[in-house]
């Protein structure tokens, strides 16, 4: 076979980037959620007009078409005024099998971030929280054997950002 007709690594066209995936839940976000989704937007528009690489600007365009959809998608939940129970928006304490105490912000998929203390609403550890009030305790099943979960305060996330 001649030569003419094989072509080089450098000749083909770069490889499309894999779709981010979008979760099925529903796009529950605070409103520092959706404000960090909106300068991700920008950021991306600003770099996919100064982006001159094909390569680059495929991974770009994704991303922008990700986080279109999540924009469009959101549902910005408020905080509760005075929280009862565990709920998207609020800030817990809560202690696991006795240990120490332990704090976390329910807030969006987009916005968490758990070393920073803000945990996805529909992470495990969250959802076996929702609904609990203040000196109950919970079981977080997904452990083997399962983690009691005491739930020691709820605070509104807004009253402290």
């Amino acid at each position: 076979m001649s030569s003419a007709f094989v072509r080089e690594p450098d000749d083909l066209p770069p490889e499309s980037p894999p779709e981010r995936i979008v979760s099925h839940h529903p796009n529950f976000v605070t409103s520092r959620g959706l404000k960090l989704i909106e300068r991700t937007l920008a950021e991306l528009d600003g770099q996919i007009a100064a982006c001159e690489d094909e390569a680059q600007l495929a991974w770009l365009r994704r991303d922008l078409r990700y986080w279109s959809q999540r924009h469009a998608s959101a549902q910005v939940m408020e905080s509760p005024d005075a929280p009862e129970e565990v709920a998207f928006g609020t800030r817990v304490t809560f202690r696991r099998d006795g240990g120490a105490p332990e704090t976390v912000e329910l807030v969006g998929e987009d916005e968490a971030d758990p070393a920073a203390g803000k945990l996805s609403w529909v992470a495990p550890l969250a959802r076996a929280m929702m609904g609990a009030l203040p000196g109950e305790a919970v079981e977080l099943e997904t452990r083997t054997p399962a983690t009691e979960i005491e739930i020691l305060s709820v605070e509104a996330i807004r009253l402290l950002n």
